[in-house]
């Protein structure tokens, strides 16, 4: 019979670290953008969905950059469900992710299983891992939960045995979503239905990708003559298949730089995609035809493609490539999920033996015909109607928990949320002062200098944060949900306000005692200037003003070195004091560069804690910090002496950029994460 049960899996991990405690108010650097000049020749569906409520921010996520890449044997949470056929491990602490599927009679691994944790900046909020299969909901992008707990439970399946649910509630969209995983006994295919929900009195944007890494030594087959082609250039372009440019493309070792493939399968085709190897082995994904979209994406076997597929693993484990399934044709579009309404649909993953060498039509109808000996489409519609009515059954034995964030909107617009409950056990730390704001209708003045928390940034907390006592505190708050609003002028007014009680208590509290402005005023004044002055920093940056940004940045982390606790280390030991002051100093020096102020930058270069210089991320600012001082061989010599930027974005050319201004050589093969060709 089918099983449930908990295991440890053991393997080298980086731990990853405190999030980055400053709200993410800039722009999103989003590779998944569209070259203006291919928007005319899109499908008409394609190019609405395309425009429709692109993310224009993180919030109310933070980002999650507090990762290094020093691994050590760990021990991570997983959940098993297995048959007599098939073993899928799954990791509820990061995400959900299926980590293995294992078939059993022939002992193959179906999945690329990377044999370390190595978080790298590929998440919509930073930190992602490679291999398994991950469940991206929310925008395009890697999901911000890559790295986060998800709750899990046993439910009942429809034949009588046991499913393992997997929910939570996803932030960037405000929306709650399942994902069953059912195993029936004796079958060779892991089913999963997955379920989105809308409990809101509008229409919302949502998303979903199946992503499933495959080693990359394969033929990829997709039921499709054509493509939509996207690369790191952010040209869409819709080309042939399986040959473009005279090169077979369902070989990813064939190309030559990352790249996507959207498969454009017809309507009222079966909807699967497959991976075989030189044997005709391999896995295969179908699903109902709810979830259309079908995609391949290779990292290429250029210098900065096998760059990364080393930087997310270990050298000689083998590269890997993504075979992937989606809601829509591409990961550049948003779904429009009615008020009130649900989105459903099941998935099927299993092994699939079928030729992969051939005349691309006759390959395609072998591995379909193979399909369906195995699986038939009409038993897959029937195991989704079967489903469906256990998508509302109450979890039983709780085998993990979410964060509290569910709990509190649930508590906040009463939903009756079925199959997916949100208890308010799991309420914890950082909903607390929400809870408090919701039901005493204040915020609560935080405990002595501590860094603010995250903001939520909904009209209806926005609301709730508009008629609260105007404190500096719900002031910083205020101003960064009608900052995500898209109000920056009355962000920037709250910010102020905030900025201007604060500096009038100070004044008072130093006329009472004869002195001036003291650090140790007590709770009242912990609501200190640096969060409100590094806000309005960040939005004179955006505007342009980059003199009177650099002066507040160098305020705002002046008044941080003053107001923290003593002592190299944080108070409480949590690293929040150490994560604060290096994400405010990374981006002050930034300003202070941007404005030409090197003495400047260099002032709040040295006092950051050695700690902190010595990362990678601070090595390469150093670097730029020397360049900018002139010291071109200094510079230089950082480059020789070597550093790891832990949280190197996916996409990002700022190390290539910089050494291209120092050394006419050819850029050192550990530095080159180019994703694309050179620009003509």
């Amino acid at each position: 019979m089918t099983t449930i049960r908990r295991e440890v899996l053991t393997l080298p991990a980086a731990p990853l670290g405190p999030d980055n405690p400053l709200p993410p108010l800039r722009p999103l650097d989003e590779a998944h953008r569209i070259d203006d000049r291919d928007r005319a020749d899109l499908p008409r569906d394609m190019a609405r969905q395309v425009d429709y409520e692109p993310l224009r921010s993180l919030l109310p996520v933070q980002v999650r950059d507090g990762y290094g890449r020093g691994r050590a044997p760990s021990g991570l949470d997983a959940l098993v469900i297995e048959n007599d056929r098939l073993r899928a491990t799954v990791l509820p602490t990061l995400g959900g992710r299926i980590a293995s599927l294992h078939h059993k009679p022939t002992d193959r691994e179906l999945l690329y299983v990377n044999p370390v944790l190595q978080p790298a900046n590929f998440a919509l909020n930073g930190a992602w891992f490679s291999g398994g299969i991950e469940w991206n909901i929310g925008a395009t992008g890697h999901t911000t939960l890559s790295c986060s707990p998800l709750h899990a439970a046993r439910v009942p399946a429809p034949d009588g045995g046991e499913m393992l649910r997997l929910w939570e509630w996803e932030r960037l969209r405000d929306l709650p979503f399942q994902v069953d995983l059912w195993l029936p006994d004796g079958s060779d295919f892991l089913y999963v239905g997955a379920r989105i929900r809308n409990p809101h009195e509008h229409p919302v944007p949502t998303y979903w990708w199946s992503n499933i890494a495959v080693p990359e030594d394969r033929r990829v087959l997709a039921p499709a003559d054509e493509a939509w082609n996207f690369g790191y250039e952010r040209r869409l372009r819709r080309v042939p298949v399986p040959e473009y440019d005279g090169i077979d493309r369902t070989y990813p070792p064939n190309s030559t730089y990352a790249a996507d493939y959207f498969y454009e399968v017809p309507d009222g085709r079966r909807r699967w995609i497959a991976a075989l190897d030189e044997h005709g082995h391999g896995l295969v994904q179908t699903s109902t035809d709810v979830l259309r979209g079908r995609k391949l994406f290779v990292w290429g076997t250029g210098p900065g493609g096998r760059r990364w597929q080393e930087w997310l693993t270990e050298p000689g484990t083998g590269g890997y490539c993504e075979i992937q399934a989606g809601l829509v044709r591409t990961q550049l579009e948003h779904v429009r999920l009615e008020a009130e309404r649900e989105v459903s649909w099941l998935e099927a993953y299993g092994p699939l033996d079928a030729s992969p060498e051939g005349d691309w039509h006759g390959v395609l109808r072998g591995a379909e015909d193979r399909l369906e000996a195995v699986l038939p489409r009409a038993d897959v519609d029937a195991a989704y109607d079967a489903w469906l009515p256990y998508a509302d059954a109450e979890p039983g034995e709780r085998l993990a928990t979410g964060s509290g964030w569910g709990a509190l909107e649930v508590l906040r617009a009463g939903w009756k949320l079925p199959g997916t409950p949100f208890d308010e056990d799991t309420l914890g730390e950082q909903q607390r002062p929400w809870l408090h704001l919701l039901r005493a209708g204040s915020l609560p003045d935080p405990e002595h200098h501590e860094p603010p928390g995250g903001t939520l940034v909904s009209r209806p907390w926005r609301d709730m944060l508009e008629t609260t006592a105007a404190t500096p505190l719900a002031e910083y708050h205020l101003g960064v949900a009608q900052w995500h609003g898209d109000d920056r002028a009355q962000a920037v007014r709250s910010w102020e306000r905030g900025l201007q009680s604060l500096r009038s208590h100070e004044s008072a509290q130093g006329s009472r005692s004869g002195q001036g402005p003291r650090s140790d005023q007590g709770p009242r004044a912990a609501a200190d200037r640096w969060p409100l002055l590094r806000c309005l920093a960040v939005a004179d940056r955006e505007d342009g003003h980059h003199e009177r940004a650099a002066d507040r940045y160098a305020e705002a982390f002046a008044d941080l070195c003053a107001r923290r606790p003593d002592g190299p280390q944080d108070a409480g030991g949590d690293g929040r004091w150490t994560a604060v002051a290096a994400a405010l100093g990374g981006e002050a020096i930034g300003a202070l560069l941007a404005a030409g102020r090197t003495a400047d930058a260099r002032a709040v270069w040295e006092r950051l804690e050695p700690a902190t210089r010595a990362r990678g991320r601070f090595r390469l600012t150093e670097a730029e910090l020397l360049a900018a001082e002139g010291r071109r061989e200094e510079a230089r010599a950082v480059f020789d002496e070597g550093f790891e930027v832990a949280d190197l974005r996916e996409g990002a050319e700022s190390i290539g950029l910089l050494w291209a201004r120092l050394d006419d050589a050819p850029l050192p093969a550990r530095y080159d994460f180019r994703m694309r060709p050179d620009r003509e």
